[in-house]
Formats: C-alpha cells, structure tokens, sequence
C-alpha cells in the first residue's frame, strides 16, 4: 500500500502555503493577540480526574474506509458527544483526505461546547499552531512520524506559548524519544499512519517502555498524561488499558459510524463504568 503520510504531509506543505497567501503570517498573529488573554481548558486535567477519559472524535471520513459521515454537523455531533459525558473532543481539521475544517471546531463552540477540544491535523508548521488557536482549540496534536525531534521540540514551544497543551503522538519504539520534550499528553497511536493497519495491543506493548523513558524520571505528577488512539471500540479494552496506565482514549469511528453519534458514546460509558 503506498505510504499514505507521506502523500498527506505533501499535501499539507502546499495547503498551508495557500492559506498563508489567503490569510498573512502577519494578520493571523495579529488575529490571535487578543486571545491569548483568555486561558482554554486545559485538555490533559480533564482526562486525569475523568472516570472515562473518553476523547470523542468528530471525524466524517477517512483515506482508508472513506466517508463515514458525510451529513455529520459539527453543530449537532460535537455538542450531543458533551452532552453525554465526553471527556474532551477531538475536532478533525483536515479536508482532503479526512473531510475536516477548522470551521467546525468554531462551530462547535457556537453551538455551546465548552469542554476540551483537540485540533486534529497534521502540523508541520507554527502557522498552523495560530490557526488552532483562532478557531477555539485547546489543545493540538503533534505526530512524531511527521516531524523532526527538533522541529517538534520549537512547535511544542509555540503551541504552549499560544497557551494550548500538545498531545504528542508516537506509533513505534523509535518514537518514544519524543516523549523527552515533556509534552502535556503522550499518546500511543494503534494505527500505522503509513499503512492504516490498526493494532490495539501497540498499546500495551509500547507503555512499559514510554513510562521508563526519561520523561518519566521524575515525580509522577509532573508526568504527561497517556492516551492510546485508534482501534478502541470496546469498554472492555477501555478497561485494560486504564490498569496499563493510560487515561484518555481516543474513539471516532465508533461512534461516527452509528446513526446517534452521542447516544452511542453514553451507552459505551454506561457500560465502561459500571
């Protein structure tokens, strides 16, 4: 199967010089100013004292299944995932391959959201970062496969400077030296981004090793929160991976792919939690 990160970090470099030429460097950190008054949620403590640590996803396709949702509103969706006990969201920003927008993270806070939101994209520059802030996030994912260690590290930088957390994202053991930047959230992806093979059990496998790295030297409370992505679909596994030590799960297709969206998400707490 052709390499599909490297087909959507391509694509990204071009989109982002175009919406650079739409909207200047300039203008957007001028837009962005006045914001950085104001604090966000912060995404890492909602997930440390929640009894599900549930990132629900708004997610309307994806390059290997396709639409999943094609009619999902970002003004219905997102507000009935709050409604019935998210945790945080997770807002995909990336239209091409995954139907996304930052319009809909806007319009999920003008529908009323005010937990947690997670700017889902594939950044590779700091405009990108201000982009995530003028829109209403709280928090931004950070792909390790996608960045340098060094260019992570100043985009990391910038992201808290803005006064967003970062969910940093690793998939194999190389990865794992990441978590020495010391983001606010560590998370394991079950899904090969360049495959779109999916596996659970990465999981479990690679959480012994990211709690011995560096990072985790320390106290255990300044130690990031650990989140595993992709491929959960049960309360079950949900189970497993809190005694593994991880605190928040990210669920998407899951729950997209049923009729009711946030009915679906109550009933896998009810389950989860009882």
């Amino acid at each position: 199967m052709q390499d599909i990160l490297s087909e959507i970090v391509a694509n990204k470099h071009i989109e982002v010089e175009r919406f650079k030429a739409a909207l200047s460097e300039r203008e957007i950190h001028r837009r962005v100013e006045p914001l950085l008054d104001f604090s966000v949620a912060s995404m890492s403590q909602a997930l440390a004292t929640s009894d599900s640590g549930i990132i629900a996803e708004f997610k309307r396709k994806s390059p290997s299944k396709g639409w999943i949702k094609e009619d999902g509103r970002a003004d219905l969706i997102p507000l009935s995932y709050q409604q019935n006990g998210a945790s945080a969201l997770s807002i995909l920003a990336d239209e091409k391959f995954f139907g996304g927008s930052d319009e809909f993270i806007k319009t999920a806070r003008h529908s009323g959201v005010n937990i947690p939101i997670l700017y889902k994209n594939f950044v590779i520059d700091e405009y990108q970062l201000f982009q995530a802030r003028l829109c209403g996030a709280s928090a931004v994912l950070l792909i390790a496969a996608c960045l340098s260690l060094q260019d992570c590290g100043i985009l990391l930088h910038t992201a808290h400077e803005l006064g967003m957390e970062v969910l940093l994202e690793m998939h194999s053991e190389p990865e794992l030296e990441y978590a020495e930047l010391c983001p606010d959230m560590c998370g394991i992806n079950n899904r090969n981004l360049g495959s779109f093979v999916t596996d659970v059990d990465n999981s479990f496998r690679l959480a012994e090793q990211l709690r011995a790295a560096t990072v985790f030297s320390g106290s255990p409370a300044g130690a990031p929160v650990l989140v595993s992505e992709s491929g959960i679909s049960n309360p079950t596994t949900v189970r497993a991976l809190r005694a593994a030590g991880f605190r928040g799960f990210l669920i998407g297709e899951n729950f997209m792919k049923t009729a009711e969206p946030g009915l679906a998400l109550r009933d896998f707490i009810t389950h989860l939690t009882h």
